[in-house]
């Protein structure tokens, strides 16, 4: 290959200033100054790896750094296949001009969660509620040793979001609720990832997200706006930015969310004044996925803010030669400084140096036998440990025994791997089944017994003897970023009957709650022995096992304050409200009856139809003298007068008061209750008096708001024709509908949150071949297509596929045949891909290319939306409109003419929706 004189001198003073002891600063400015306004844009730039155009492109533009999105993985998914990549991305980059090489980043957010094999951490929310920051140092340590085992340098973490509302969806990103535990943890996880000295092999650099506030948005938006003084801006979101910067944390990922209506990424006071001068961050800012796009219309106005502002490296992810190009001739116009320019990639470039990059660019494979080793397992099963909260508890309910006891396990939570590892694992939005190695609840429970028993029913389908069930319950889909927003966050009803299936037998219950985030437990707590969050705990499900069996005592306590009722939330500690369980609670030894020394109320809820109230004691009550003067009864504050006409126990439950009333609860009513007499007694052990006790409100009418994604049971219709109910002998139990006709409907109000593709399930048993039909707001329909099961209780699943706008809809099921019966609707977000799961607009083509007098567009559209279509010149002006108007949902085509005047050179087709642009290249020549 031939070299240029230039080409050679530039690289013998690069080898001369890099032999010599120069400091980081010094190698920095050299490097510097030999790059051209290109080469320095090209480092600003990082682009998502199944987005580069061509291999060359590293080189020819030297782009400064890559990234896998979440689930974007080399073919086959494994260890060496990520290191080949890393390493072929990497000598590519070292042929550019200068030899600068790439910085890879990826969101190894609870270990290298991308790729299968490797070791599993539980995510933030369970990390915060160990209050171990020794442990989670040392659990960074681990990932960051797994990751550069993979050649990678760079993870988008730790998150140091102060969650305040827990509807959101990335709730369990963030180590809690206020800015005490973040303080706790930011600054061990950095110091996890990066060592005492990023140039280390085992190091990594960190970055310290969502910077700021993208915990506090209103109503716990994903990317909404936060609207707060500065004054609370600073005591809540920020102080774990400032230990996090105090530890040398090397770049620092804007939020998408705003700070009082202006976005972060386009905030210069934010970035520059106070992230940068004021608590003197000297790492680089870098956007979030495709953030830059949010901040203004155009797109060449989007990069001049935000580069302004201080956003130093550009996450475009794709068509990264629009951005450049933008960018390029922005700096050319003056628009912005070359100054803001070379401060950004010296920042870059500080941090590629720091480590050691230029002197050991490639994987070094003597770290692989370490990723996914016992030793890294046996610290992820101690965060395990540490992290389960054991919020209430029973007499001798706890521990199980290994030895003479009979256990039930049920519940689909206790066999899924992904589900307990929860989202950003292997895919961005996680999955459901066996993703990777590791041990499942259930697989830990049968590992520990010895002569006990352990029997699995995952429909709770048990009707023998036993001593315990363990029911496994919560959030059934794994979810991530968008999707994971709710606004409900109560059990599910498959949930609720299961528990109660096993305490209508007289089997005590202890319930593990698999979840992102506290959830409202409701009517469900008081059929329960135990309760207990186990969040995500990720690939080590022998942690949790080491719990219940007693092998290590319970330590973790909460870092949210748990919500009585949905109407609570956002609950926040310090705010007022009382919650079910308080901020660091967690109990740390197991209720017994040697040690109780009294009998405690447990849990209240009234019945679905509010004229009972069920009232759990901490133990079984041998004898009542009470009567229904003896308690007090308080709706919304006041005194009910005569509200309680009699009371008796559960006869599967000797522990469960029945308080028979005289006037029912309505379904909006806030229910308290007090104790002033009487003698109820267990044992020698009597319930003492209590005042205003919490009773959770269960009463409900039929029509029901179904939050989606989710599951809708077939009978919690509001309308129906022609159907009726019966039991189920399914999952869960309940009831399921039957005896359709055709024309016959179910009718059901359903709020979807999340606009996109879903997989709509119909659980269905019968004897004949058919079709359902769906229609949503009479004017959006599918169907389901059906073969016969065989039996009116062989259920099986059949699905179809639909793209739903978020908001409010009436959903009609409607009986095209007869001889079938239905169990539930399952809606499913299906998208787990970051760019599929955003675009609407998929497969744009642009002919002929090179252009003539006419342009030819085809594309396909996810729904029929309003979209504007330009020809951008590559310096970002508008150099012909082409379109604006509705693009149908399915395939488009449009055929233009073009201006006869239109210069040679490289264009860009931009398609623009209300939420999202898209780019296609073509050439004029």
């Amino acid at each position: 290959m031939k070299v240029s004189s230039c080409s050679f001198l530039c690289f013998l003073f690069f080898i001369s200033w890099n032999i010599h002891a120069q400091t980081i600063d010094q190698r920095v400015d050299s490097l510097l100054a030999l790059m051209t306004l290109e080469e320095k844009v090209g480092q600003m730039t990082q682009v998502e790896r199944s987005a580069l155009n061509s291999l060359e492109d590293l080189a020819t533009y030297s782009i400064g750094s890559m990234l896998s999105g979440g689930g974007s993985a080399p073919s086959p998914n494994n260890f060496n296949s990520w290191a080949d990549m890393y390493d072929g991305f990497q000598r590519k980059a070292l042929e550019s001009r200068l030899g600068i090489p790439l910085i890879y980043g990826i969101d190894a957010v609870h270990g290298h969660n991308n790729v299968p094999d490797a070791v599993i951490f539980p995510h933030n929310i369970g990390m915060g509620c160990t209050w171990n920051p020794d442990l989670i140092r040392e659990a960074s340590q681990v990932v960051a040793r797994e990751v550069a085992a993979t050649g990678i340098d760079w993870t988008f973490a730790p998150c140091i979001a102060v969650a305040r509302d827990e509807r959101w969806g990335r709730t369990y990103e963030g180590f809690g609720e206020t800015a005490e535990i973040q303080e706790i943890m930011a600054q061990a996880v950095v110091e996890g990832f990066q060592g005492s000295d990023l140039s280390d092999e085992e190091s990594i650099v960190a970055c310290a997200k969502h910077f700021v506030g993208d915990g506090g948005t209103i109503n716990g938006i994903d990317q909404g706006n936060t609207v707060l003084s500065e004054e609370d801006l600073r005591a809540i979101h920020m102080p774990g930015y400032i230990d996090a910067i105090e530890a040398g944390v090397g770049t620092v990922m804007a939020s998408y969310s705003s700070w009082n209506g202006t976005k972060l990424h386009g905030h210069d006071y934010l970035l520059t004044e106070v992230l940068k001068n004021e608590l003197g961050f000297e790492g680089f800012v870098i956007s979030d996925w495709k953030g830059v796009d949010q901040i203004d219309e155009d797109y060449r106005t989007a990069i001049r803010r935000a580069i302004n502002a201080g956003i130093d490296m550009v996450m475009v992810p794709d068509r990264y030669e629009v951005f450049m190009g933008h960018l390029i001739n922005l700096v050319q116009n003056g628009e912005v400084s070359e100054t803001r320019i070379n401060d950004a990639v010296r920042r870059i470039l500080r941090q590629k140096f720091a480590l050691n990059l230029f002197d050991a660019p490639l994987t070094d494979r003597s770290l692989m036998p370490s990723a996914g080793s016992l030793a890294h397992r046996e610290v992820a099963r101690q965060v395990v440990r540490e992290s389960v909260v054991v919020l209430d508890a029973k007499n001798d309910v706890l521990p199980l025994q290994k030895n003479d006891q009979t256990i039930v396990v049920a519940g689909q939570l206790a066999n899924d791997l992904g589900a307990q590892c929860g989202g950003w694992t292997i895919s961005w939005q996680g999955e459901n089944g066996n993703i990777t190695s590791g041990t499942s609840l259930l697989g830990a429970i049968e590992k520990k017994v010895e002569s006990s028993q352990v029997i699995y029913r995952p429909a709770g389908d048990f009707d023998g003897e036993a001593d315990v069930a363990v029911v496994v319950i919560g959030e059934k889909t794994p979810y991530a970023e968008g999707r994971g927003d709710r606004n409900s966050l109560l059990l599910d009803e498959e949930d609720l009957n299961l528990i109660k299936a096993f305490k209508d037998s007289g089997t005590p219950v202890i319930a593990l709650a698999v979840s992102g985030r506290p959830l409202v437990f409701g009517e469900a707590l008081p059929y329960t022995d135990a309760m207990i969050a186990v969040w995500y705990p990720g690939s080590e499900g022998d942690g949790v096992a080491d719990i219940l069996f007693g092998d290590h005592l319970p330590t973790g306590k909460l870092t949210h304050s748990w919500p009585q009722t949905m109407r609570q939330i956002p609950i926040n500690v310090g705010d007022g409200q009382e919650a079910l369980y308080a901020y660091k609670h967690g109990l740390e030894v197991f209720p017994s009856h040697e040690v109780s020394g009294t009998l405690l109320p447990y849990a209240g809820t009234s019945n679905f139809t509010g004229d009972q109230i069920i009232l759990t004691l901490s133990d079984k009550v041998s004898e009542i003298n009470a009567q229904g003067s003896d308690f007090e009864l308080f709706i919304n504050g006041d005194q009910v007068e005569n509200a309680i006409r009699d009371i008796g126990l559960l006869e599967f439950d000797k522990s469960i008061l029945v308080l028979h009333l005289n006037q029912a609860i309505r379904e909006d009513d806030h229910i308290r209750l007090s104790l002033i007499g009487g003698s109820i007694m267990a044992g020698e052990l009597g319930l003492p008096p209590f005042s205003d006790y919490f009773v959770y409100n269960a009463t409900r009418s039929s029509f029901i708001k179904h939050i989606l994604p989710g599951r809708i049971e077939a009978e919690q219709f509001f309308a129906m024709e022609g159907i009726m109910t019966e039991p189920c002998t399914d999952i869960g139990g309940g009831e399921n509908v039957g005896y359709l006709d055709p024309g016959d409907y179910l009718r059901y109000s359903i709020e979807v949150q999340n606009s996109g593709p879903y997989e709509i399930t119909a659980r269905l048993a019968g004897f004949q071949d058919g079709q359902l039909l769906l229609l949503f707001n009479d004017t959006l329909s599918s169907s389901i297509d059906y073969t016969a099961t065989g039996g009116w209780q062989n259920w099986d699943n059949f699905s179809t596929t639909l793209f739903l706008e978020d908001g409010s809809y009436i959903l009609e099921a409607r009986a095209q045949n007869e001889g079938f019966n239905i169990n539930y609707f399952d809606f499913d977000l299906r998208s787990t891909n970051v760019d599929e799961y955003a675009a609407s607009i998929h497969d744009l083509k642009a002919f002929p290319n090179p252009l003539g007098e006419e342009l030819s567009l085809k594309w396909s559209s996810s729904n029929s939306e309003f979209i504007k279509i330009s020809l951008i010149s590559l310096d970002g002006r508008l150099a012909h409109p082409l379109y604006e108007g509705l693009s149908q949902a399915g395939p488009n085509s449009f055929n233009l003419d073009l201006n006869n005047t239109l210069l040679p050179g490289i264009y860009f087709v931009e398609f623009k929706t209300k939420n999202r642009r898209y780019f296609t290249k073509v050439v004029k020549q």
